[in-house]
């Protein structure tokens, strides 16, 4: 048996892993026979072609499906622009809300999507499905004339929309392990800055259709956008692989390369059957990383929130409407590259932190030069700044919590005071949320190390035997 193979199992049965055998509960991971008979190079080749296979396949979709995604939610701010709020007689308020009550629907949904993407047999049919609704949806508010028809649309649209993200990444975690993680992450959360770089151009042509068939400009935005995404909705669900067994292309000792390596880097395999989804959400609710990372995501979306209102800060520059929307692309042009570059840098280096900490110091810069100067040039610096600055940490840390009242702190134009300064509050309070958890996880690795006792909260004794330790 060669040095790959051997381990020392301190008397916990260990069964080696083979195209049906699993590893028992508690015990170090091995490296399967068909596996171990590659030489290192060999191995690692084989590791590279499966990963690269499963990135052709996987990560187009997603970043596809999180573009209309993003466009399909954030179209509302450049139907403003378009006089939506005209048309149907909204006041200021009323527009606001419609704005918020989209989270109102997302934050409904999330909990009860995550179980049941988890349990679910066809993860990928379950993500496509929920575009394909979420896509009628967004079509359908073409047809609303009124407050309370546009503002049903924006809450139904959330309350499926929470499906996609959350689910994505649940989907991702089947397929790569933590040191592939953060950078696929980057990517996928990359695609909605896509999305919101290339949207605003894409506005400006759909907005040339204003008054085709008597169909004001803003109507085709709805119709358009949502009728794309239910038509790639039906295209993903024949793409997409449903588990690591059925990814296009793969060899079977391909397959067997992916489930090792997931196994190996959780320090156990994936039984989604071990415990109840209700046992795992109490578990959540008492675990203190959940909390601390609650605050965290808070704190991001809060100052990250001026995404959403983003074309009509940008028109605060005095330009017309078409440079208005062109000059909304360069931040996330920007924002896509900085958040490739901290996601792979993140990866590279295993450390999460600073990848967080630094990115935010950049966000506090930027609020502070938004609400000090009415300088174009500083201003527009400011905007280029912001969406690469927050998306790049959140990145790191993503998830969807916070977004329902924020809506109604965008007002007093030019400088939108009150906005800005909640944002520069929300990114210090981030930047504390993480440093409270880079400390908490630090903590519990040290205890890991000293063989203590780290609370129901923490690794498995499976897990702890392998040497899982926490990333900081």
């Amino acid at each position: 048996m060669s040095a790959l193979e051997k381990t020392n199992t301190e008397g916990k049965e260990v069964e080696d892993i083979g195209h049906d055998e699993k590893v028992l509960q508690a015990g170090p991971i091995i490296r399967p026979a068909s596996l171990a008979a590659l030489s290192e190079q060999e191995y690692d080749k084989l590791g590279k072609s499966a990963t690269f296979k499963m990135d052709l396949v996987i990560m187009p979709c997603l970043v596809i499906m999180y573009i209309m995604n993003f466009l399909d939610r954030q179209n509302i701010a450049a139907a403003k622009l378009a006089d939506i709020d005209v048309d149907l007689g909204l006041s200021d308020v009323e527009y606001q809300t419609c704005v918020s009550i989209l989270f109102v629907g997302y934050i409904s949904m999330q909990v009860p999507s995550n179980i049941i993407v988890g349990k679910v047999k066809f993860p990928a049919v379950y993500i496509s499905a929920a575009m394909a609704v979420w896509g009628i949806i967004s079509a359908c508010m073409a047809a609303t004339h009124n407050f309370t028809g546009l503002m049903l649309g924006r809450f139904f649209l959330g309350f499926v929309e929470a499906v996609f993200f959350p689910g994505a990444l649940y989907f991702m975690s089947l397929f790569y392990n933590r040191q592939q993680y953060t950078l696929r992450v980057a990517i996928l959360y990359a695609g909605s800055q896509l999305g919101n770089a290339f949207g605003g151009l894409l506005v400006i042509g759909i907005l040339k259709l204003d008054g085709v068939h008597g169909i004001h400009g803003w109507r085709w935005l709805f119709i358009i956008e949502g009728v794309a995404t239910v038509g790639l909705a039906i295209l993903f669900v024949f793409i997409l692989p449903n588990s690591p067994k059925n990814v296009r292309g793969h060899t079977d000792l391909e397959r067997e390369w992916v489930t090792y390596n997931f196994a190996k880097d959780q320090g156990q395999e994936d039984h989604s059957d071990e415990i109840s989804a209700y046992k795992g959400f109490m578990m959540a609710l008492v675990d203190p990383k959940t909390w601390l990372l609650l605050g965290l995501l808070s704190s991001i979306f809060i100052a990250a929130a001026v995404s959403n209102f983003f074309p009509l800060v940008v028109a605060t520059l005095g330009y017309d409407r078409e440079t208005t929307y062109g000059l909304t692309a360069p931040p996330y042009i920007l924002s896509v590259i900085s958040m490739l570059c901290v996601g792979f840098h993140s990866d590279k280096k295993q450390e999460r932190y600073l990848h967080i900490v630094c990115p935010l110091l950049v966000t506090l810069v930027a609020n502070i030069i938004a609400i000090s100067t009415l300088n174009t040039g500083a201003r527009y610096t400011a905007m280029m700044l912001m969406p690469a600055s927050f998306y790049s940490a959140t990145a790191v840390v993503l998830s969807w919590i916070a977004g329902i009242w924020t809506s109604y702190l965008y007002y007093s134009a030019p400088r939108y005071l009150t906005a800005f300064l909640v944002n520069m509050a929300a990114a210090a309070l981030a930047i504390l949320f993480a440093t409270a958890t880079r400390y908490y996880l630090r903590r519990q690795n040290v205890k890991m190390d000293k063989g203590l006792v780290t609370g129901a909260s923490g690794p498995t004794d499976a897990q702890k035997v392998a040497g899982f330790r926490f990333l900081l």
